[in-house]
């Protein structure tokens, strides 16, 4: 059974699952998919292109699959691929993607939570378990991985890859690859060391923290280019799944990294 008000529009092909909510002035396009569980606040619209799955939040004013604010985009059927549990809230953006095709669709994994007024363009990917602060704003083709804290008014510019369990202090301008584990902050961006904090709360234990930390010694205290930084990893660090997962965030950087402190 759902609950939803006649004082919302609801396009007759749009598909509405089990036990949703639809609170009034809400809008929903035809093209459109929504899961089991899922809630729809008052005055949100959710547009063509999107596919969300079950016991999402999406609050007041949030705009899901918005047209992209993109030059490439042709007016395509494009789209905005959403998982489970997330939750958007007070004036989020969501765009989706400039090209038509599923493999080119915005996508935004599960349990990530979307602060009020929170922008996510075109094209993005957004992993697990994400926290995204007030008014945080992630231009077109960003990588957000799994466990990454932005703190208030981030933002983000384009083709930007947020390695896994880093976090983002608060008014930072990210132009740059922000490698997995570490804590980013200040204007212009630094590295400010090793987020032991998100680290210890996933349960990592204190050997592999301080791998970790001795391994972006190696990349952040030297001259050498990240080819030879990872030939160095490799070499001086224990492997592990981290160190295995930071050799190819840092071997695979297109942009380059964010500097030093």
């Amino acid at each position: 059974m759902n609950n939803i008000s006649d004082k919302a529009f609801v396009h007759p092909k749009a598909q509405i699952g089990d036990n949703v909510e639809i609170m009034p002035f809400a809008y929903i396009e035809e093209d459109v998919v929504i899961g089991d569980g899922c809630t729809i606040y008052p005055f949100v619209s959710i547009m063509n292109g999107t596919r969300m799955g079950k016991n999402n939040k999406v609050h007041q004013g949030a705009v899901i699959s918005a047209i992209p604010q993109d030059f490439e985009y042709k007016g395509g059927k494009t789209l905005t691929v959403i998982g489970n549990d997330n939750i958007f809230r007070e004036n989020v953006i969501v765009a989706r993607s400039s090209y038509e095709g599923e493999q080119y669709a915005t996508r935004i994994g599960h349990r990530n939570f979307f602060m009020e007024g929170v922008h996510i363009s075109h094209d993005n990917v957004i992993g697990y378990d994400n926290v995204f602060g007030y008014g945080s704003k992630l231009a077109g083709n960003v990588v957000v991985e799994d466990d990454v804290i932005l703190s208030t008014n981030v933002v983000v510019n384009a083709n930007v890859r947020i390695g896994r369990t880093s976090m983002l202090g608060a008014d930072t301008f990210i132009s740059k690859d922000v490698p997995p584990y570490i804590i980013a902050a200040n204007d212009p961006v630094e590295f400010q060391g090793v987020n032991q904090f998100s680290m210890s709360k996933l349960g990592k234990d204190e050997k592999t923290i301080a791998h970790i930390a001795n391994a972006y010694r190696l990349v952040f205290n030297g001259q050498n280019d990240i080819l030879d930084v990872c030939r160095q990893i490799k070499m001086q660090i224990p492997e592990g799944k981290e160190i295995n997962n930071i050799i190819s965030f840092l071997s695979s950087s297109k942009l380059g990294l964010i500097t030093k402190i």
